[in-house]
């Protein structure tokens, strides 16, 4: 159903899909509660189609896009996967040291959307790092229900020490001025959260709708923190009461945005819970940020 618009979606399919891509739900049972749904000339298979992500018609920074110098590495993750593969890109016609960006992605892998990011990282005029944390399981393995799978068999604070371990890749790269900041979406908006809290030199944090590190873990937290959360995404935005109160408590600088109407994962172009407006408005403001922060 190729006409099939957001607007005609009820918002408990988009609740329904977020419980399914963040595995409180198996496949059987989305299908089967998404039946209810599936009224008025619709079918099950069509929302499936329509939920689900579309890699190819999305990417806005193609791989071989020619301002970028893109290329894959590998880098030592000794506490953590042990060898990393990452998407290294900065502009083709960088004349000086560049402030360095880690990319962090969502709950499956270095997807296609997350590698764009980084490009768009890059095409800012940044030296940015994707990487993937399924590298040690055979890395993102082309489909995200997979990718799920695979990364839920990896220990979650290992994953913070591949994360960790970028920084230091980049903190010794020449391309990079030494400045690092780092910007994650849903688990990686986590692992934001938690490089503030881990990484004393880290430069700047964004989490895009991340859970909250715990109260007690505030007060380590150097870098200041841009958070983006989304008004309908109610699971992750009930922890952020508590970590508001512990960073004013502690005087940490923070700014943080609530985009109305927006549902988890809406700066994600590649599913319908893409919100164009808030997506457009949260990343200006995030390389904004980083201009300001890393240069």
């Amino acid at each position: 159903m190729s006409d099939l618009r957001k607007e005609d979606i009820n918002q408990e399919v988009f609740d329904l899909y977020d419980d399914f891509a963040h595995s409180r739900i198996d496949r059987r049972d989305f299908v089967q509660k998404l039946s209810a749904y599936a009224v008025g000339g619709l079918t099950v298979t069509s929302l499936m189609g329509f939920l689900m992500p579309n890699y190819q018609d999305n990417i806005q920074v193609k791989a071989d896009d020619p301002r970028l110098k893109t290329e894959y590495i590998t880098y030592s993750s000794p506490k953590g996967g042990g060898t990393i593969k990452a998407q290294l890109a900065m502009p083709a016609d960088a004349k000086k040291k560049l402030g360095g960006i880690i990319v962090v992605h969502e709950n499956r892998g270095l997807n296609p959307y997350i590698a764009d990011v980084g490009r768009r990282a890059a095409l800012a005029g940044f030296v940015s790092i994707a990487p993937d944390a399924l590298t040690p399981l055979g890395g993102y393995p082309g489909n995200d229900e997979q990718g799920r799978e695979m990364q839920s068999k990896r220990n979650r604070n290992e994953m913070l020490e591949d994360f960790i371990a970028a920084y230091d890749y980049l903190k010794s790269n020449p391309a990079c001025n030494g400045n690092i900041g780092v910007v994650g979406f849903c688990f990686g908006g986590w692992i934001a959260n938690m490089m503030a809290v881990r990484v004393p030199g880290l430069a700047a944090a964004v989490p895009f709708y991340g859970a909250q590190p715990a109260a007690e873990d505030v007060p380590k937290i150097k870098a200041p923190l841009l958070i983006h959360y989304a008004a309908l995404d109610t699971r992750v935005n009930e922890g952020w009461p508590a970590y508001e109160a512990a960073l004013k408590a502690n005087n940490k600088p923070y700014a943080e945005h609530m985009y109305a109407d927006a549902n988890h994962g809406f700066h994600n172009d590649t599913t319908p819970r893409y919100d164009k407006a808030a997506a457009e408005l949260a990343w200006k403001r995030t390389i904004d940020f980083f201009n300001q922060k890393l240069a």
